[in-house]
C-alpha cells in the first residue's frame, strides 16, 4: 500500500509559507552601548536600523512616550519574502535610580498582545495588524560576574512574556575561557531564579534535528560579535569582523563568538517554532488571563500590580494622608482660637453683665435716696 499521500503535509506547510511569506518580529533589550542596532544589521546583513540620532524620522514609527522604535523591513532571499519588524528599545541603566525603568518595554509587549485581542473579537479580521513580539534578545554586559539585579528582575518579567534569548555582547572584549566562565555563571542564575527563557524543541523522531538542538542548548547564553564592516585577515580573506592590533576578531567565525548559531536559531532553523510558541503559549495565556478576568469587549484594565503604578498609588496616599494632616492641624489651630476667642467673649459678656448689675444697684440707691429727700422735705 502505497499511503494516503499524510507525509506530504509537510511540503504544503512550506509551500503555504513560502506563497505567503512569513510575518517575524524580534526585539532588543538591553542597556546602552551593547550594540543592539549593530547585532540586528549584522543578523539580516542590511542595514535596518541606523543608529538611534540619526534615524529616518519618516522610515519607522516611534511611540513618543517611551521612545520606543518600530521599524519594518521586507527582505527577500531567492523568492522568498519575510515581513521582519524590529523593535528597538531604549538603553536602560543609566540613571541612579533605574527601579522600574523597563515598565514600558514590559506594557509595550502586553499592549500587543491586548491589540490583537482586540482585533479578533472584531467582525472583520483579514487586514490584523499584528506586532506580538516573537523573539526577544536580551544583551548581557560582559563583565564575567553574575547577572545584576537589574538583569534578574527585567529577565523575569520578560520570559513569562515572550521567547528570551539572552546573549552575552561584545564577546570580542573577553578571552575564550572568560566567555565560558560568564556563561555558566548566567546559566547558574537563571535556573537558581526561575527565568525562563527559549528553549529549542527536541524532536525525538529525528535524531539530526535533536542533536542540533542540544548543541544549540549547549552555547546559550550566545556570546555575540556584531559588525557590519569588511575586514581583512592576516591570510587575506574578507570577513565581516572588527580589527585589532592582535588580529580580526571575525563574526562568523564559531572559534571567535556565536553569532551563527544564533543567526542560525532565529532565521534558518527555529523561526516558525518562535512564531507558533508566541501564538499558542504567550498569547494564549495573556488572552486567558484576560478573559478570566474581563467581560468580552470590556477595555484592559491597567493592573495594579505593576510596581509602576503602585509607586504612583503610594505616592498619591502619603501626599493626600500629608495633606489631611495639614488640613487637620489647620483646623485644631482655628478650633483653639475659635474656643480661646469663646472665652474672651463670654468673659466679657460677664464683666458687662456684672458691671450693668452694679450700675443698676447704684442707680436704685440714687432713686431711694431721692425720694427719701422729697419726703422730708415735704414734712
Amino acid at each position: 500500500m502505497s499511503g494516503i499521500g499524510i507525509a506530504n503535509l509537510p511540503n504544503q506547510r512550506h509551500k503555504i509559507v513560502n506563497q505567503n511569506g512569513a510575518h517575524f518580529t524580534v526585539m532588543v533589550v538591553g542597556e546602552s552601548g551593547l550594540g543592539k542596532t549593530t547585532l540586528i544589521n549584522t543578523l539580516f546583513a542590511t542595514e535596518i536600523c541606523a543608529p538611534r540620532n540619526y534615524l529616518n524620522r519618516h522610515a519607522k514609527q516611534m511611540d513618543k512616550t517611551t521612545e520606543i522604535e518600530i521599524i519594518k523591513a521586507f527582505l527577500e532571499e531567492r523568492d522568498f519574502t519575510i515581513k521582519l519588524t524590529v523593535i528597538d528599545t531604549p538603553g536602560f541603566g543609566d540613571y541612579v535610580n533605574n527601579k522600574d525603568s523597563w515598565s514600558p518595554i514590559i506594557d509595550f509587549i502586553d499592549d500587543q498582545h491586548e491589540s490583537y485581542m482586540r482585533q479578533e473579537q472584531q467582525p472583520h479580521r483579514r487586514e490584523k495588524q499584528d506586532l506580538r513580539v516573537h523573539a526577544c534578545i536580551y544583551f548581557v554586559r560582559p563583565t564575567g560576574h553574575t547577572l545584576k539585579p537589574l538583569d534578574v528582575e527585567i529577565m523575569k518579567q520578560l520570559g513569562t512574556r515572550v521567547n528570551l534569548i539572552p546573549v552575552i555582547a561584545k564577546a570580542d572584549t573577553m578571552t575564550p575561557d572568560e566567555i565560558h566562565n560568564c556563561k555558566m555563571i548566567i546559566r547558574e542564575v537563571i535556573a537558581a531564579q526561575g527565568i525562563r527563557v527559549y528553549t529549542p524543541p527536541i524532536d525525538s523522531e529525528d535524531e539530526t534535528a535533536a542533536e542540533h538542538a542540544r548543541a544549540m542548548q549547549s552555547v546559550m547564553p550566545f556570546s555575540i560579535i556584531g559588525s557590519v564592516d569588511d575586514v581583512t585577515t592576516p591570510d587575506g580573506r574578507v570577513v565581516k569582523g572588527r580589527e585589532y592590533l592582535w588580529g580580526v576578531a571575525e563574526v562568523e567565525n564559531d572559534e571567535h563568538c556565536d553569532f551563527k548559531k544564533l543567526r542560525s536559531l532565529l532565521i534558518r532553523t527555529y523561526m516558525l517554532d518562535l512564531i507558533s510558541t508566541t501564538e499558542e503559549q504567550h498569547y494564549e495565556a495573556y488572552r486567558l488571563a484576560q478573559m478570566e478576568t474581563r467581560k468580552f469587549g470590556e477595555p484592559k484594565v491597567r493592573k495594579l500590580d505593576n510596581p509602576k503604578f503602585k509607586e504612583e498609588e503610594e505616592q498619591l496616599r502619603r501626599r493626600f494622608t500629608d495633606q489631611v494632616k495639614v488640613e487637620e492641624a489647620r483646623f485644631r489651630q482655628w478650633e483653639q482660637h475659635l474656643i480661646a476667642e469663646r472665652d474672651r467673649l463670654n468673659k466679657d459678656l460677664e464683666h458687662a453683665h456684672t458691671t450693668i448689675k452694679s450700675l443698676e444697684t447704684e442707680l436704685e440707691q440714687i432713686a431711694a435716696y431721692h425720694r427719701q429727700g422729697a419726703s422730708i422735705n415735704r414734712r
